[in-house]
């Protein structure tokens, strides 16, 4: 770690990082990035990093720096280490009442999914666990789990309901939800997943359950203003395409946007649905034809991919370097359930990009970044190191390249993590 030097006693308001090796991330407000231009990630060596009042004000290499400028400020010599933005998690499933080890070790002995589920497993068994538990607990477990990931560098994150699957308990999840939002230093976005499985009173009535997403659960949502987002899993043997737009399209009438859990198993006309709602992400996309490609290769949303899950599951990979290649804007989130992907930590999804969907390290910053932030519509605030954006960023340990953060994944390579322009303390 770097020495600090203080230009004097005044408060401090302004932090002035010097001798940056790498300044990753840099740009004004830049756009989506897609095709080759996911490499583009604005890059400086030798660099200054000037934060005040919790936003960046300003940037730039070593050379130029005038000290006199920037005084007042207490300044941090980072020498030999990297600053790069906070990761944006654009898909997470952070708020869950209960851990499932017990169905990772049935897996392990060979149980299938279905059979797990038979036995009230997956996410009913969630959903079992999250409608018992009390709300101010749940509150406390949840706080404390994002305050986990903050500490691994999440700077901005979107959390869904979906685990209570009756209009109590997933308008308990959102005010959960809600309840974050005013908890955490970080931005964060609830997105409504009612439509997550149907309940088992409703297993053989998906219209009964329907019927009750849009009369009991989205017009209070609205009242109480507790979701910014929603969201469907349209899959075989859960939600279909035309109920996926059913729900949507209800739900657009409160201004609640669409981001879709599509093609995690099957091709059934999910990425269509959601190209037809304006999605503003399209995620998961395990299993896609040629033709679902070229679709996201034009879809103006976030083409999310979420690799801890395919990790978890033992599914094969997404083609990020297809979707890449076709133009899509290729996101990276952690998928972070108890069920499928019980990790947000984003920089194994982004280790995990590079080694099992090829990657490049450039390729993954700016999808867990300023894409991400674009896939929360965030772009304005966070995702980049842009001025007036928050001073939400990470400083690395003392490392060659941006290249052997994710080469070395097995080394925890941050140093600090700072939150609107203050060093993060859980």
């Amino acid at each position: 770690m770097g020495k600090i030097i203080a230009f004097n006693t005044f408060i401090e308001v302004k932090h002035l990082f010097i001798n940056i090796h790498i300044l990753a991330g840099v740009g004004e407000h830049p756009g989506q990035k897609r095709g080759k231009a996911l490499q583009d990630l604005g890059i400086i060596q030798d660099a200054f990093l000037l934060t005040n009042h919790g936003l960046i004000e300003d940037y730039g290499e070593m050379k130029s720096i005038d000290f006199n400028e920037y005084a007042p400020a207490e300044v941090q010599d980072v020498s030999g280490q990297c600053i790069l933005p906070c990761w944006v998690d654009s898909h997470t499933h952070l708020v869950f009442a209960g851990s499932r080890e017990d169905e990772f070790v049935d897996k392990l002995k060979g149980l299938s999914y279905a059979e797990i589920a038979a036995h009230g497993g997956g996410i009913l068994n969630s959903a079992k666990k999250m409608q018992e538990m009390d709300e101010d607990e749940l509150v406390k477990i949840s706080l404390h789990k994002l305050n986990e990931l903050i500490k691994l560098g999440t700077g901005a994150i979107e959390i869904k309901s979906g685990y209570g699957l009756t209009p109590a308990a997933e308008l308990k999840m959102l005010r959960v939800i809600n309840k974050l939002k005013e908890l955490s230093p970080i931005p964060v976005k609830a997105s409504f997943l009612g439509a997550h499985t149907y309940p088992v009173h409703y297993r053989e009535n998906h219209d009964g359950y329907i019927n009750e997403i849009l009369t009991e659960m989205l017009p209070v949502i609205a009242e109480q203003k507790l979701a910014d987002y929603v969201d469907v899993f349209c899959e075989t043997g859960f939600f279909s395409p035309e109920e996926t737009k059913t729900i949507c399209k209800e739900a657009a009438k409160y201004g609640m946007r669409p981001k879709l859990h599509v093609n995690q198993l099957n091709s059934i006309g999910g990425i269509e649905a959601g190209i037809e709602l304006n999605a503003l992400s399209l995620d998961h996309l395990e299993t896609l034809t040629t033709n679902d490609i070229e679709l996201l290769g034009s879809f103006e949303g976030g083409a999310t991919l979420l690799p801890t899950a395919a990790f978890f599951l033992r599914m094969p990979y997404q083609p990020a370097r297809a979707l890449i290649d076709a133009g899509a804007a290729v996101t990276l989130a952690s998928d972070y359930n108890p069920g499928s992907s019980p990790s947000g930590n984003m920089n194994f999804v982004a280790a995990l990009s590079c080694i099992q969907m090829k990657m490049l390290p450039e390729e993954v910053i700016n999808a867990g970044t300023i894409n991400g932030a674009f896939a929360l519509g965030l772009q304005n605030e966070v995702g980049s190191i842009s001025k007036d954006k928050k001073a939400n960023f990470i400083i690395t340990t003392a490392v060659p390249s941006l290249a052997y953060l994710f080469y070395s994944f097995g080394s925890n390579h941050i140093a600090e993590v700072w939150i609107n322009g203050e060093k993060f303390h859980s």
